[in-house]
């Protein structure tokens, strides 16, 4: 397959049958029951017109469907990505929220569209999964107290999870009874559902329940039920067409892009990060091979068509997907009919749908906010590494009393620091050779280091020597350089990897220290990369030709040969059976020290 043939998955689809095609359509007919709520919900999270979730669910599904890498993924609106759209993209640029999540989902569209395009999809791995875990459990808070103004129909409040507390409970007293019992009533009745048999529609079935009690009753006027009709009637019809930069449907332009950038780029790592652990979570069980890079083409792909069809922003739905795969779905057919299909609904009973109240909603996404916080997992988490469980904390209370968008960054910034931390860190052992001459590795302060030979200090660097681990490399020389007693120190670098300027500059510099008060710096093990930066930068004719020792195919011939040359160097010593000289005439094999 080409370059880019790949970038058109689709034709995979080839000996596609009609057996195939009555799988795919039952999963697509069942994924439509769980889109509708989902999307009118997802929506209500983000503040956005409910119609919005809806209008994300068709085309956005289609061409995601067709072009993303994996064959089970369902693409459309989820939770947290919901929740950042709402609290970010308005709030940020201070515009109307409508147009602006449109030109934020084509920022989007184009930057995945071109990280996919240059083969970027490993970047996402550089987030590490207790940042992903903080920022998911953060939001499932945040959903659900984002929804109690909506189940007690009272005034609710914008900024942290604090403050929009605070406001809610200052208003309780005009609390309505009977949305209170709606939304609780809701979500029992999910709850109860999905109990008896996960298989049932559960989240469609109770909001039909009370849509169509709200309708038969006249819920609105007697029990003062808000509906969806008194906050954004969904309309019968195909998703309108909207067009970037020209005046559309809701008159917008390109002038909201700068500043809602930095949003864009948040959406952006959310979406792609959240929709690759999707797609690799089916892949490990349908055995699928992913392209991570194409996933991020079809991602891109579906948050363009989002921007001209009045959605917002869509990632790899998690609670779709499985149901698509656990189902049966044979290929990407199902997603396609799927997009179709929520095309169907809003044709046919958008008009119904304006009957939904507000509290079953709520009831809903009080259920969907509760999923979100995986305690199981959480707790495996914190019990791992402390780095770890400091990411998930840092990342949950950055949720709470940040922005969405900010949180993300500090996400991002935990991540980056935890890398870069653990990709500097260079093993750097001590070494000894016993009574026989077996050459054993300890840690620095380790006692047994007395009975090394006086005049030489033996080091074993392992990892990777790029300039992050250059202060490192120079504290570990430091420290044996300031033995007044050391003549010798000798270096392996037989394990170490990816040797920079940087280090051999760390290198040059201990060795014309040490040649400055007649000792020596010696370097064995080198292989054929690093020999290359060393001799570039004159590394080598600083420490003398004689002194470094290139790795060669034979077993302990670079290192004997450079344990020969301390020795020479040093002369007569005040070392008693030197260790270095036993292991010299033995010639010791050890697997701790095989070249």
């Amino acid at each position: 397959m080409s370059s880019w043939t790949r970038f058109l998955p689709f034709t995979d689809l080839a000996g596609y049958s009609a057996a195939d095609l009555r799988r795919d359509a039952v999963a697509s007919a069942t994924l439509t029951f769980l889109a509708v709520p989902q999307g009118i919900a997802y929506a209500m999270i983000a503040g956005l017109p409910p119609v919005m979730g809806l209008y994300a669910s068709t085309l956005p599904t289609i061409i995601g469907a067709l072009f993303r890498s994996s064959r089970h993924v369902v693409t459309g609106p989820t939770n947290a990505l919901s929740l950042l759209v709402g609290t970010a993209g308005a709030a940020a640029a201070g515009l109307d929220p409508v147009p602006t999540v449109l030109l934020l989902s084509f920022l989007v569209g184009v930057i995945q569209v071109s990280m996919g395009a240059l083969r970027l999809g490993v970047l996402v791995d550089y987030i590490s999964l207790p940042v992903v875990m903080g920022y998911i459990t953060g939001a499932g808070v945040l959903i659900g107290i984002g929804q109690l103004h909506h189940l007690t129909e009272t005034q609710g409040g914008s900024g942290t999870l604090f403050e929009k507390v605070w406001a809610w409970s200052q208003h309780l007293e005009g609390a309505n009874g009977w949305a209170i019992g709606v939304g609780a009533l809701t979500l029992i009745g999910i709850v109860a559902l999905r109990r008896i048999d996960k298989r049932i529609p559960a989240p469609m079935a109770m909001l039909a329940v009370f849509t169509a009690l709200s309708w038969a009753l006249d819920g609105g006027e007697r029990y003062g039920l808000t509906r969806i009709a008194d906050l954004s009637p969904i309309p019968a019809g195909l998703p309108p067409l909207s067009l970037p930069g020209a005046a559309g449907p809701w008159g917008w332009s390109f002038e909201p892009a700068g500043p809602i950038l930095p949003i864009a780029i948040a959406v952006t790592v959310l979406s792609l990060v959240e929709s690759s652990a999707v797609a690799r979570s089916i892949s490990a069980r349908s055995g699928q091979r992913l392209d991570i890079s194409v996933e991020f083409v079809g991602q891109g792909l579906g948050n363009l068509c989002a921007a001209f069809c009045g959605g917002y922003p869509t990632s790899g739905s998690l609670s779709r997907s499985g149901l698509n795969h656990q189902i049966g779905a044979v290929s990407r057919v199902s997603g396609v009919l799927n997009g179709l299909m929520m095309a169907g609904v809003l044709l046919a009973l958008g008009p119904v749908l304006n009957h939904t109240p507000i509290a079953s909603l709520a009831g809903l996404l009080f259920v969907v906010a509760y999923d979100l916080v995986d305690v199981e997992r959480i707790e495996k988490l914190v019990k791992g590494r402390r780095s770890d469980a400091a990411a998930f904390f840092v990342t949950v209370l950055s949720t709470w009393v940040l922005r969405l968008d900010h949180a993300i960054y500090v996400g991002v910034g935990v991540s980056v620091f935890l890398f870069l931390r653990s990709s500097r860190l260079l093993t750097i052992h001590h070494l000894l050779f016993d009574d026989a001459g077996r050459p054993m590795e300890l840690r620095p302060g380790d006692p047994e280091l007395r009975r090394q030979c006086s005049a030489v200090r033996l080091l074993q660097v392992e990892g990777q020597l790029f300039f992050g681990a250059a202060g490192e490399l120079a504290n570990a020389l430091d420290e044996a350089i300031a033995d007044p007693d050391a003549k010798v120190v000798w270096v392996r670098v037989r394990r170490a990897f990816g040797m920079d300027a940087t280090v051999a500059q760390v290198l040059g510099a201990a060795a014309t220290r040490l040649r400055a008060e007649g000792r020596h710096l010696i370097l064995v093990g080198v292989r054929q990369p690093a020999r290359g930066v060393l001799e570039r930068t004159g590394t080598v004719e600083v420490l003398g030709e004689e002194n470094v020792f290139f790795k060669t195919s034979t077993w302990l011939e670079s290192s004997n040969r450079g344990l020969a040359r301390a020795l020479e160097l040093v002369g007569e010593h005040d070392c008693e059976d030197c260790p270095i000289e036993t292991h010299l005439r033995n010639d010791h094999v050890s697997p701790a020290f095989v070249e």
